[in-house]
């Protein structure tokens, strides 16, 4: 059976796996998702991109916060800010059950991969997921005020400060999933495909991790990744204003470039097929379609496109 491994962090990854789910088999599926984004908040262990990728496959994501839980309250937050607690991270009730789980399962010695894909199958996910490591890895965000965590740059400062680079605590040390491991050196995988996600905070933290980008390289099966930006703007998250503050052309050809090292192919959006060129010279083979993903059907239609480019890797 062809494998195919999608490698993603949050909400712009998760759209794109979505369309691959509805495309192929659940046994044929596998994702690889970042957890540098994880911290303990109010004693609790959150995994946001875990999370994400869980909603959003089993239909339970909001489409109209673009986070959380659908149906959602916030009682309990309600409660905690009328005890004067800090509140600026916000925990749904449903969403809380995900935490609290997750957080007795830790403490009672069980590895997140283990939890996590217990999770999946509650939530009726036939693929199946791997964090991108069990031990503890965590985004540091260089600001011109100072280092501070990723949460506390993405959510309480609203990606407001100016970055002038990012680190990965603890990656240095930190394993590669095994089951991520084994994948790529599966014979039976066929293709690995990186989602539109930030590179330097979603996918980077993965790639921080030593022999990651090796295992990538050598993998026999193609590897392609799809472009976050179009025509210059990332479409969800603050990628392009990361890009352009860190002094790099925000230009889908320059996320092709941080790749280049281990990827096959690379995917561009219709607008932005003047950098074909560029993206040739790099090595690569280049593919252009729409990768604007609105409705499911966009979704559908990126990821199929994305398994014919793949194919055609293959008979190149």
């Amino acid at each position: 059976m062809e494998k195919y491994l999608a490698i993603t962090g949050g909400v712009g990854g998760a759209k794109l796996a979505l369309g691959l789910s509805k495309v192929l088999e659940g046994e044929q599926l596998h994702f690889a998702v970042n957890t540098a984004d994880d911290f303990t908040h109010l004693g609790l262990n959150i995994c946001p991109d875990i999370d994400t990728l869980m909603y959003t496959l089993s239909g339970e994501s909001n489409t109209e916060l673009g986070w959380g839980r659908k149906n959602e309250s916030w009682q309990f937050m309600d409660a905690l800010k009328q005890l004067g607690e800090e509140s600026w991270f916000n925990l749904g009730d449903r969403d809380l059950s995900v935490h609290i789980i997750r957080t007795q399962k830790l403490r009672a010695g069980q590895q997140l991969t283990e939890i996590t894909q217990a999770l999946f199958a509650q939530f009726g996910i036939k693929a199946s997921v791997f964090p991108m490591t069990n031990d503890s890895v965590s985004t540091r965000v260089t600001t011109e005020a100072g280092t501070i965590s990723f949460q506390h740059y993405f959510v309480k400062e609203q990606c407001v400060p100016k970055v002038q680079g990012f680190s990965f605590e603890g990656a240095e040390t930190a394993r590669v999933n095994p089951g991520i491991q084994q994948l790529l050196l599966d014979e039976d995988l066929h293709g690995v495909i990186l989602c539109p996600s930030n590179p330097y905070v979603s996918i980077d933290p993965m790639l921080s991790l030593p022999g990651m980008r090796d295992l990538l390289h050598n993998c026999k099966a193609p590897v392609i990744a799809v472009s976050p930006i179009i025509s210059g703007q990332a479409i969800k998250g603050p990628t392009a204003k990361m890009m352009q503050e860190l002094s790099i052309p925000s230009t889908a050809s320059a996320v092709a470039h941080h790749y280049s090292d281990f990827l096959d192919g690379f995917v561009l959006d219709s607008s932005d097929a003047g950098l074909k060129n560029a993206v040739e010279q790099l090595g690569l083979s280049a593919f252009t379609t729409q990768t604007l993903m609105v409705t499911l059907q966009d979704r559908i239609q990126l990821a199929e496109a994305c398994l014919n480019f793949i194919n055609l890797l293959h008979r190149s």
